[in-house]
């Protein structure tokens, strides 16, 4: 997902350009605001730690761009080009080293398993949102 501070600072379609080069495939993607009911089912698992009310805040104060992407192994090559949570520890060339600066302004957020990528996808798209369809370039990256 792309949150909203990707979107005011125009950075669109520089992100998904560097995830269509690297070789990921996109089967869904749409522009969204995100209700309060959402961000807290997406971010179930940090309710009660002090950041959660500034993540939910953040993830609703604009739209966003829920996307899906696909790749052999893609939840871990998403984890390094998209780099650490922490801006101060993501490393320069990842997508959160190049154009963040505040943890709880980070500009992307990618599934940090399969299960969760299952769990998310579900949650953003309806299976007829999901377009499954034959990539020429399989293989070359």
């Amino acid at each position: 997902m792309l949150k909203p501070g990707v979107i005011n600072r125009r950075l669109v379609g520089e992100v998904i350009e560097r995830l269509e080069k690297k070789g990921f495939k996109l089967v869904g993607l749409k522009m969204m605001h995100v209700s309060e009911d959402l961000a807290g089912k997406h971010y179930a698992e940090h309710d009660g730690k002090p950041f959660y009310n500034d993540l939910v805040s953040y993830v609703t104060s604009g739209p966003v761009i829920a996307m899906v992407w696909q790749a052999d192994d893609c939840v871990t090559l998403m984890r390094k080009v998209v780099g650490a949570t922490k801006p101060t520890e993501a490393n320069p060339g990842t997508i959160r080293g190049d154009y963040c600066i505040h943890t709880d302004r980070n500009i992307i957020h990618a599934s940090d398993s399969d299960e969760s990528a299952e769990r998310e996808i579900n949650l953003w798209f309806k299976p007829e949102e999901l377009y499954d369809w034959a990539d020429c370039e399989d293989g070359w990256y």
